[in-house]
């Protein structure tokens, strides 16, 4: 979530119009992520979120987040249903980018999530695996092992200068997630991106699973190795937090237990979430400043994390009970 175009009061009047929502109460932007842009509006219809969708988003994946959001909330879980256009379609446009609306759902996300609140979206994760299980929804990974190298190749000068011997680490950790990765792990659509600003609270209850759009086809155990690396570290990501590590995959194997093989493979996953973040942040890292309201994030969080995967022997070390 991020500002990097901004409607005219004549572009948000238009939108308006095709939704057939009325005047705006109030619009603000929203500073936080790199992805889109999006803004909080209010209607005398009621509280919505409108996005941008920038140049990281193709308009052909739309169809599939779309159905995702609307899966998870029709099995009763907290997703923010699409709002159609009233002239058909699921979009409009806006200086020839595509435009949605989502309903807006209530709570705030946890700065720093406590081990209740893990709990709790660990096993919220579980359920909307469940959930989208019967989907049908498919769509490709395009973030995941094979892509790894590629995205490392033109980011390997600006990786060593930013943290000497970092080249080295890192062509080791994709030397081993590429000869190890596993296969024949139970599959389906994942969120991919289930970080803390992604999910809405109310105290302790999850009210808000948001921005499915790095959503795809994908070990489901994966999916938690990302929360693993994202809710379960220390500022800067020097020190694993065992408590909440404890707690998530508490909440989530009190709905969907894992199997042997998954168990077996949650150090490799976790650390390849971890690769592929780093991989990521790097990327927007080094992007010269374009005068977006957008906040970027500093990819060493995710070496630290890396360097603690290394040393992982078992997924005990996550705190799995076993």
């Amino acid at each position: 979530m991020a500002v990097y175009t901004e409607p005219s009061d004549e572009d948000l009047a238009r939108l308006l119009s095709g939704w057939g929502l009325g005047a705006p109460l109030a619009f603000k932007g929203i500073a936080e992520g790199v992805q889109n842009s999006n803004f909080f509006l209010q209607t005398p219809e009621g509280r919505f979120i409108l996005t941008v969708y920038e140049a990281g988003v193709a308009l052909d994946d739309l169809p599939f987040f779309f159905g995702v959001t609307s899966a998870v909330a029709d099995a009763g879980l907290p997703a923010a249903r699409p709002v159609l256009p009233r002239t058909g379609g699921l979009v409009q446009e806006l200086a020839g980018k595509p435009v949605s609306l989502v309903g807006f759902l209530d709570g705030i996300s946890a700065k720093r999530p406590d081990a209740s609140q893990t709990r709790a979206v660990g096993a919220a994760l579980a359920r909307m695996h469940l959930a989208l299980a019967g989907s049908g929804l498919v769509r490709p990974n395009t973030l995941g092992p094979r892509d790894w190298p590629s995205l490392w190749a033109p980011l390997a000068e600006a990786g060593e200068a930013l943290e000497a011997g970092a080249g080295a680490l890192i062509e080791a950790d994709l030397a081993t997630t590429g000869e190890r990765w596993p296969s024949g792990l139970p599959t389906g659509v994942i969120h991919a991106d289930l970080f803390p600003d992604n999910v809405l609270f109310v105290g302790q209850d999850v009210t808000g699973l948001i921005d499915f759009y790095f959503a795809c086809t994908d070990f489901l155990a994966y999916d938690l190795a990302v929360m693993l690396n994202a809710w379960c570290f220390e500022p800067m990501g020097r020190e694993f937090n065992l408590v909440l590590g404890q707690a998530l995959l508490r909440g989530y194997q009190s709905v969907r237990p894992l199997l042997a093989p998954e168990i077996v493979a949650l150090p490799l996953l976790a650390r390849g979430a971890a690769l592929r973040f780093y991989l990521t942040r790097l990327a927007d890292w080094i992007k010269p400043a374009d005068g977006a309201l957008v906040r970027k994030k500093d990819p060493r969080d995710y070496s630290a994390r890396l360097a603690f995967h290394r040393a992982v022997v078992s997924a005990r070390d996550y705190g799995l009970e076993m």
